[in-house]
């Protein structure tokens, strides 16, 4: 049993020791290293090198080549060596005249971390032609020395939005890697490229070589004794498929919007196109910066990430919700029907829908689409009788909306996703008084518009949910790291809805009637059954947008998928066909209809997409029909104008 004298003793003498091996290494400093670095220093023939790793590779999930690197030259010196250089021959070789020589030393000395004794990039890759003349006469400029290393190159010019870029690293990015990076060194800056930037990059090595009074190299000092090797950065194995985004990005030319396709058992995000897009090979070589400023400037906004940062109105697609809801809140079974007599009365206004038989039940309202019916069914979850009041009836539906991924930050690795938009109480109390609003106040909500913003990305995380009867796993783009990697740990949790099991049977069915019969009758693909879902979201810029769900097989979902084409019309003229295509590659490995595939690639809907952005946030403040006694209402009313049409 130890005393406290003893434990005391302990302490005492591990104290000491570690001050005496403090003393020690000082001592060994003070002989040996600092003797010889002086006289290093003195004469000048000690360089220190560093040895930059190549960047790890990214492939798509079977292990194609999507990123790869190339070899680039900067050219490099130490300020404090370079006193007396032939200023007008070296100009002559960098092909830059005096004024050039002094901008480019002018900007080196302002950089983060200068320093006289400690090498800076003056010319960043410079030509291979550059490259080999001054390898020849290094020797008349002394302080001046090459540095190699890589750069990206993109083999297939897509999925630019996901993969990202590397760009030059900023005065904050040095000081935020606590010295790590230098002027001059790459970071990822976007996409992927960001996400995994500790690991993509790799470790930095670096090399001591001996030069003479000319400047040329001598060999390593002390035989490479203190040098580090790089490391290199870990191939990333991505979840896409490569054929499917190039058949997306084909698909989706001359046309705005998005495609998201998922494996729902996974979240493994097999394509993401944002369209328009751009040559991820822009992004790399001396015209870097110049490019970017075109596409920023580019009406179009090719940099704008769609499927991850655009809201859109659902339209119909937001019924199927509706449908699980109603059911778990115990005002909807699969045989509540309701007439609709051309559509639902509103009070003053009144919401349209198109002519079909009447009454419906569940499964033929989400097959025929009918507004109406989801009028009744969005009237019976917010009126429920069971709540006091009807923000707290709201408050619930909100929660079961949440936990669909809605109105929420999916986990995505990508940076700047959006929640998209689901109202809070809140913003109705403050514009029509707390209980002074209730479900007819909003109605336009029931029906996938209003105030509801969800983007590609959620929208196809939600057909996710269907496929899978009920959960979701975050959607990701790496897989793993090396070729036989595991899967990320962060994505391997099951996010459960709010809604039972048993409630999704029904809807299913009722999506596969969809395509079977109803509005998605265009997506069939001869062999598989398809649950489908279309929408038609209003545009209050222009043209509607085509919106359209799917997963496939129906009792073996191998991909869930939406689809928006801007200013396109109604979900079953561009966005079902788009996705039954896309369905149809990546179950089959192959697209048998050629004429549907050629229709939809030669389609140019750029022309019905208005200069003003159509993508920013128009639901910002309540737009829902009300009675017309109230001035504030009635302009509120104006906003929102529901069209007499099917909305699917």
């Amino acid at each position: 049993m130890s005393t406290p004298n003893s434990n005391k003793q302990i302490t005492l003498f591990i104290i000491f020791t570690v001050v005496g091996f403090i003393y020690l290494l000082r001592l060994f400093y003070l002989q040996v290293l600092a003797d010889e670095y002086k006289e290093f220093a003195k004469n000048n023939t000690l360089h220190n090198v560093t040895q930059y790793p190549s960047r790890g590779l990214i492939r798509d999930r079977k292990g194609e080549l999507m990123v790869f690197n190339n070899a680039i030259y900067d050219l490099m010196v130490i300020p404090g060596k370079c006193a007396g250089i032939d200023t007008l021959e070296f100009c002559r070789l960098l092909s830059i005249d005096k004024q050039g020589f002094l901008y480019r030393y002018d900007k080196m000395r302002k950089s983060k971390g200068f320093s006289l004794q400690r090498s800076q990039v003056f010319e960043k890759q410079i030509t291979p032609e550059t490259f080999a003349a001054f390898q020849e006469k290094l020797y008349d400029f002394p302080g001046f020395f090459i540095e190699k290393r890589t750069d990206r190159n993109y083999r297939n010019k897509s999925a630019a939005h996901v993969l990202g870029y590397i760009g030059e690293v900023t005065d904050s990015d040095i000081v935020r890697s606590g010295g790590y990076y230098r002027q001059g060194d790459f970071i990822g800056i976007s996409g992927i490229e960001r996400a995994y930037e500790e690991k993509l990059r790799g470790k930095k090595g670096v090399r001591y070589v001996l030069v003479d009074a000319l400047n040329r190299e001598q060999g390593s000092y002390k035989n490479g004794e203190y040098d580090t090797l790089p490391v290199t950065g870990e191939d990333l194995y991505t979840t896409l498929d490569v054929k499917l985004q190039l058949l997306g990005e084909s698909l989706m030319q001359n046309k705005v919007g998005s495609i998201v396709a998922i494996e729902p058992k996974t979240g493994e995000v097999l394509s993401m196109v944002s369209s328009p897009g751009y040559d991820p090979n822009l992004f790399i070589g001396r015209e870097r910066g110049n490019n970017y400023m075109k596409l920023l400037q580019d009406p179009s906004k090719p940099l704008f990430n769609r499927p991850i940062q655009a809201p859109y109105p659902p339209g119909s697609i937001f019924k199927i919700v509706m449908s699980l809801i109603g059911q778990q809140e115990g005002v909807l079974t699969p045989q509540t029907t309701y007439g609709c007599a051309g559509g639902y009365n509103n009070g003053s206004n009144r919401v349209g829908c198109h002519a079909h038989g009447s009454p419906l039940d569940l499964r033929g309202a989400i097959q025929i689409s009918c507004n109406a019916y989801y009028c009744h069914v969005f009237k019976t979850v917010i009126d429920n009788n069971k709540y006091t009041y009807v923000d707290e009836a709201f408050k619930v539906w909100r929660k079961h909306i949440n936990s669909f991924g809605l109105g929420i930050r999916l986990g995505i690795e990508l940076p700047q996703v959006s929640m998209g938009l689901v109202p809070k109480q809140e913003m109705y109390d403050k514009t029509y008084g707390k209980h002074h609003w209730k479900a007819s106040t909003i109605i336009s909500l029931a029906i996938g518009q209003g105030e509801l913003g969800i983007t590609p990305l959620q929208m196809a995380n939600v057909t996710a949910i269907l496929a899978n009867r009920g959960y979701y796993i975050d959607p990701h783009i790496a897989k793993h790291f090396g070729k036989d990697g595991k899967p990320l740990e962060q994505f391997t949790k099951k996010n459960y809805t709010t809604v039972n099991r048993e409630y999704y049977d029904v809807v299913v069915e009722g999506m596969a009637d969809v395509v079977k019969g109803g509005t998605g009758i265009i997506a069939q693909i001869p062999g598989i059954d398809i649950c489908g879902k279309t929408g038609t979201a209003q545009n209050p810029h222009g043209k509607d947008h085509s919106v359209f769900i799917a997963f496939a097989p129906k009792d073996d979902p191998k991909i869930a998928i939406a689809v928006v084409v801007e200013n396109a019309g109604f979900g079953a003229e561009w966005a079902a066909p788009i996705a039954s295509l896309m369905m149809e590659q990546y179950l089959t490995d192959s697209v048998k209809r050629q004429g549907l595939k050629e229709r939809m690639e030669k389609g140019n809907l750029i022309q019905n997409t208005l200069p003003k952005d159509v993508t920013k946030d128009t639901n910002k403040g309540p737009k829902n029909n009300t009675n017309n006694k109230d001035k504030k209402q009635a302009i509120l009313n104006q906003k929102l104008k529901l069209k007499d049409r099917n909305k699917g």
